[in-house]
């Protein structure tokens, strides 16, 4: 397999966000999500751990009713079975892996 080069994948989209998946197998899903301010991801149930990496920007995130702060170098274990969402508030990059 050949090395993912997150710049070349980066694609913001003004009306909304479109997550690009990056890599795809039976247990594993990892979506580059790339988010405009006020872009939201409404609050979800997880049936699998979410590990999200926030490469650039700010936003907030949602974990079962609380909202935790996102920015730049900030990682965000979701527990599976938890409810998960975000909101951009800074142009951002988060790279996501769900395991399970």
């Amino acid at each position: 397999m050949e090395p993912i080069r997150l710049k070349e994948k980066m694609k913001f989209n003004k009306e909304h966000f479109i997550p690009n998946i990056l890599y795809a197998s039976p247990k594993v899903k990892m979506p580059l999500i790339c988010m405009e301010p006020g872009q939201e991801i409404p609050p979800h149930g997880g049936q699998s751990i979410g590990i999200f990496y926030v490469k650039e920007g700010k936003g907030i995130f949602t974990l079962d009713n609380q909202e935790v702060e996102m920015e730049k170098d900030t990682i965000i274990v979701a527990p599976e079975g938890s409810s998960r969402g975000m909101r951009c508030v800074e142009r951002m990059v988060v790279l996501a892996i769900s395991v399970g």
